[in-house]
C-alpha cells in the first residue's frame, strides 16, 4: 500500500462521508442501512483505487449511493414480498397439519442444504436470491468475474435442487391434493 493511496483515501473519507451518509439516510430513514451502504461504498473506492481515476468524484459517490440505495429499496420490497406470501401461504393452510409439517420440513432442510454448501456459493446465492442483488454487483462487491458469479449461482441451485427433490416432491402432492 502506497501512503499516498491511504492518505487521499482518508481525505476523500472525511471530506464526503458525512454528506453521503445523510444523503442516504435521508432516502431510507434507517440509521444502520444508511452506514452500511456508505461503508459499502467506501470500501468499494478503496479496492477500485488501482484501476484508473474518477474524474468527477463528488458525481461519482453520489450517484454510486443512489444506486445502493435503489439496491437496497428493492431487495427490502423482495423481501417483504416474500415474507407477506409467505404469511398469507401459510396462513391459508394453517389448518392442515400435514401440510404445516411439510412447509416446517421444507423451510429447515433449505437451511440446512444452504449451510453446507461451500462459502462462496453460499454467498453468491444469498446476495443473488435472497437481496436480490444482480450478477454485475455481485461480481463488484465481492472481487469475482461475472462468469464466476454464474458459475457459483449454477452450483448452488444444482446442490439445492439435488438435496431438496425429496422435499419439494411432498410438498407439490400436498399442495395439488389437498
Amino acid at each position: 500500500m502506497v501512503l499516498d493511496d491511504k492518505q487521499a483515501f482518508e481525505e476523500i473519507y472525511k471530506r464526503y462521508w458525512s454528506r453521503i451518509f445523510w444523503f442516504t439516510y435521508r432516502k431510507l430513514k434507517e440509521r444502520e442501512a444508511a452506514e452500511e451502504i456508505v461503508q459499502e461504498l467506501f470500501v468499494n473506492v478503496w479496492n477500485k483505487r488501482a484501476a484508473g481515476r474518477i474524474q468527477k468524484l463528488e458525481q461519482y459517490l453520489f450517484s454510486a449511493a443512489r444506486h445502493r440505495v435503489i439496491d437496497y429499496i428493492r431487495a427490502r420490497l423482495t423481501h417483504e414480498s416474500y415474507a407477506e406470501y409467505h404469511q398469507t401461504f401459510v396462513a391459508l393452510h394453517h389448518n392442515d397439519t400435514e401440510e404445516s409439517v411439510a412447509v416446517n420440513d421444507l423451510s429447515s432442510a433449505l437451511v440446512e442444504s444452504l449451510d453446507k454448501l461451500p462459502e462462496k456459493s453460499r454467498e453468491v446465492f444469498r446476495l443473488s436470491r435472497i437481496e436480490s442483488r444482480s450478477i454485475r454487483e455481485i461480481a463488484a462487491l465481492l472481487n469475482l468475474s461475472e462468469k464466476a458469479v454464474e458459475y457459483h449461482i449454477s452450483k448452488a441451485l444444482r446442490i439445492l435442487r439435488s438435496q431438496l427433490k425429496d422435499f419439494v416432491t411432498i410438498f407439490l402432492f400436498f399442495y395439488y391434493y389437498s
